[in-house]
């Protein structure tokens, strides 16, 4: 039912407003779904769960304080033959889910807010779930989203596409969303999991929603290629008991070969652009660590231009410690040890474990153990990723001896 949620909120949501009762009286429609479809599920499920959650709203509404007034307009909607009429020139039901996603991704919310609320009426995922993804608690992520569906509502935004003056902008904060999730699926910043399937796989399945609505546009083309390519090689990131596994030793035979072919032709598809965006050139920079038989065998040469062509679009201290990773590949440990210590003067990541894990490989490779050694113990303190943690731990131990 999580692949129906999205299309009766939307469908909920264009046809009488208030998104935010519309997502309660969708919720209630499931869970009267979950009950009365043990039996069989009805020929239109979708038709169905409209009608008893539109029978929800009606409710809900009627609960509100303009009570009479509401209750007229109500008694005016119809839903001949088990579905809801729809006014000509409503979007369609694919249409619905890539309104609903520009709503969730409104540009009034935070970040973070347009993460949950995406995860939960577009995802399908209850607040529980949502905040297990994020390690917060439940109550805490309750008013998140509840704040967010009321920031949505005081701001009076149409069930409607964006305008096409705001559409580019608004197009660029929803892939942003969808690739916060992913990472944070793909490599979980917190906790004792070093990825988490779920979260990454419903960022995929919404990349596949918007390309399918939008397969003209580069960079959301782009973006599903990044996500396919990378997680790839999500069954050899980790070992059998949850431990990390550096992308030079993974067993590349078991990356999933099937997600590789798709996003290397999507990456194809892409590159037919004039213009090459951030998510494009990422997906170039996953595909050639995807062809690549080994590490060593890398193009690496090609991957810094790559990381190059990102930094000049965007001043991102991450993209700047990847593109120092792949210099050292390419140049040696010390040309990437230089560019180590100009990011160091860098507040933005000056503190961040993974430029400390960094540096205590490259001073590893060029032979200073002691000073590795120190810097993979102090990348353990500050992460708070146990699987990174036990790992920088392990590796400080083996340079002990």
């Amino acid at each position: 039912m999580r692949d129906l949620t999205p299309q009766v909120l939307a469908a909920l949501v264009r046809r009488y407003g208030h998104f935010d009762l519309a997502e309660d009286a969708v919720q209630e429609g499931l869970l009267a779904a979950a009950m009365q479809w043990a039996d069989g599920i009805p020929a239109d499920p979708k038709a169905w769960l409209i009608t008893v959650a539109s029978r929800k709203l009606t409710d809900l509404l009627r609960s509100e304080q303009a009570r009479q007034r509401r209750e007229d307009r109500v008694a005016q909607w119809t839903l001949p033959d088990q579905r809801l009429a729809a006014p000509a020139d409503a979007p369609g039901p694919s249409d619905d889910s890539l309104v609903l996603l520009f709503m969730c991704c409104h540009p009034s919310l935070s970040a973070a807010s347009q993460i949950a609320l995406t995860l939960r009426a577009v995802g399908g995922l209850t607040t529980a779930e949502v905040a297990r993804a994020f390690l917060a608690p439940e109550e805490t992520m309750t008013r998140r989203i509840t704040r967010a569906k009321q920031t949505i509502k005081d701001s009076g935004i149409p069930f409607r596409m964006p305008p096409v003056s705001e559409r580019g902008e608004r197009l660029a904060a929803m892939l942003h969303v969808l690739y916060l999730i992913f990472n944070e699926g793909y490599a979980t910043t917190s906790g004792p999991s070093l990825q988490r399937a779920d979260l990454a796989t419903e960022a995929i399945r919404l990349a596949r929603i918007v390309h399918r609505l939008l397969p003209d546009d580069s960079e959301v083309t782009g973006l599903l290629a990044l996500m396919l390519l990378t997680d790839a090689r999500r069954p050899t990131r980790t070992g059998p008991n949850g431990e990390l596994i550096p992308l030079a030793e993974q067993e590349r035979s078991r990356w999933n070969r099937e997600q590789i072919t798709e996003g290397l032709a999507l990456v194809q598809q892409a590159l037919t652009s004039a213009d090459v965006g951030p998510y494009q050139l990422q997906a170039m920079i996953a595909a050639l660590h995807d062809e690549a038989p080994s590490s060593d065998a890398t193009d690496w040469p090609q991957i810094v231009e790559l990381y190059e062509a990102l930094m000049r679009l965007a001043d991102n201290p991450v993209v700047a410690l990847n593109h120092a990773v792949a210099v050292a590949m390419a140049r040696g440990p010390s040309a990437g040890l230089a560019l180590v210590d100009q990011l160091e003067k860098d507040g933005r990541i000056a503190d961040d474990p993974r430029l400390l894990a960094v540096r205590a490989h490259l001073l590893e490779k060029i032979g200073d153990r002691a000073a590795a050694r120190t810097c993979y113990e102090a990348a353990a303190r500050r992460t708070t990723s146990l699987p990174r943690q036990r790992y920088l731990n392990e590796q400080a131990a083996r340079l002990a001896d």
